[in-house]
């Protein structure tokens, strides 16, 4: 007799959870978790959010701590960034990296002390499915005195994102974020009123969330927006308040077309464990002035150069979309396999991500698509396909 499968372990909810249900969101799984792929309408989600102002749940992805005398000694040998050099305030985009030189997961890396202790306090941001893991090899190569932490649950995590986010959040809570830089982070007071309108560091995270929340301007899709940090026991308000000021409540579906459109990697589908920082295009994000797993095998690759790049290809045809799989020839004989594609609301046409022999990678280069038993021409473009919108304050 056949043994039966072993039993899913259940989907974990968010803390918006309920929010999501009464806004109709459509929920799926997730990398374990029960997230909105879309409320009414994609297309208007991702208009919203490069028009207006989106609001999206991302208390999925992980949320960890690294604290310590000896945390950013950690944090630098284990991602490609130089982080004992990160100046307070700073947020890095980086890599953690097998010995091959192969991306186990990209993550945002937050310096949040002051720089006048000595200890140093950083918020870790890892993708979903990677958290766990991430957590683990952090916890694997820590000192005694390094103190890491995982927040999923107690703290959730909204990505406010589109060109009205600035005037919203100042609206909601009277900040003042004219100060805070791309890729700079700071604590804000949490009560809308609150004493204090610019952003400060040195906060502990999360016993302070009560009274000063933690906001950083990054995102995931090209446009102004910030990442708000709040006790989970909040969120749900919170979300509330920003909806009724405008935001847009936005999904997965939504989010991944966003980033496909700027070119952004995707966990689990440009990387996993099969390419590296320079195959896929993120040199700049590789600071080889420091010691860090993987760089010998990132050495060797540079001197020789990537034998594949990752490349933006559109299409011109317009009912032929590529997806996630989609074969890519050249010269008639497949070269690679679409890593993400879909249909650009932007652009009005299909484009994909794929990595392609260092030869065919550069723009300009003719490629095609088999899509549905046809072939589909198609043409290399440099990345993003879809360029910033017109700089702002």
């Amino acid at each position: 007799m056949t043994p039966d499968p072993p039993a899913s372990p259940p989907l974990r909810r968010t803390a918006l959870y309920d929010f999501h249900r009464a806004h109709g969101a459509h929920l799926v799984p997730f990398a374990g978790w029960e997230m909105p792929l879309y409320y009414a309408s994609i297309l208007a989600e991702h208009r919203a959010v490069r028009g207006a102002v989106g609001l999206f749940d991302v208390s999925h992805m992980g949320i960890l701590t690294v604290d310590g005398a000896r945390a950013a000694e950690l944090l630098s040998r284990r991602t490609t960034a130089n982080v004992e050099r990160l100046e307070p305030g700073r947020v890095r985009y980086t890599f953690l990296l097998e010995g091959t030189g192969g991306i186990v997961d990209d993550l945002l890396v937050s310096r949040i002390d002051s720089g006048e202790e000595l200890a140093r306090r950083f918020v870790v941001v890892p993708n979903a499915a990677r958290a766990a893991e991430v957590e683990e090899i952090l916890r694997q190569h820590r000192t005694p005195d390094t103190t890491i932490g995982r927040w999923n649950g107690e703290v959730s995590l909204l990505a406010v994102q589109g060109p009205g986010s600035r005037a919203l959040l100042e609206k909601q809570f009277g900040w003042d974020l004219g100060s805070l830089a791309s890729y700079h982070a700071a604590f804000f007071p949490a009560a809308p009123g609150g004493a204090g309108r610019d952003g400060g560091l040195g906060a502990a995270f999360p016993a302070d969330l009560a009274r000063r929340l933690f906001v950083s301007r990054t995102g995931y899709t090209g446009e102004l927006g910030y990442e708000v940090f709040v006790r989970s026991d909040a969120a749900a308000a919170l979300a509330e308040r920003l909806v009724s000021l405008g935001a847009q409540p936005a999904g997965l579906a939504a989010r991944d077309m966003l980033r496909l459109e700027k070119g952004y990697l995707l966990s689990g589908q440009e990387f996993h464990r099969d390419r590296t920082p320079l195959e896929a295009g993120q040199d700049r994000f590789v600071d080889f002035d420091h010691p860090f797993v993987g760089r010998d095998a990132l050495e060797k690759e540079r001197a020789g150069g990537p034998p594949v790049r990752l490349a933006g290809i559109e299409v011109d045809v317009p009912d032929a979309i590529p997806r996630h799989g989609t074969p890519v020839l050249a010269n008639g004989a497949k070269v690679a396999d679409a890593t993400s594609g879909g249909l650009s609301p932007g652009l009005g046409r299909g484009v994909a991500l794929a990595y392609l022999p260092t030869a065919l990678a550069s723009p300009g280069a003719e490629v095609a698509f088999e899509i549905r038993g046809r072939t589909v021409p198609g043409r290399v473009v440099r990345l993003p396909f879809v360029r910033a919108a017109p700089p702002r304050p």
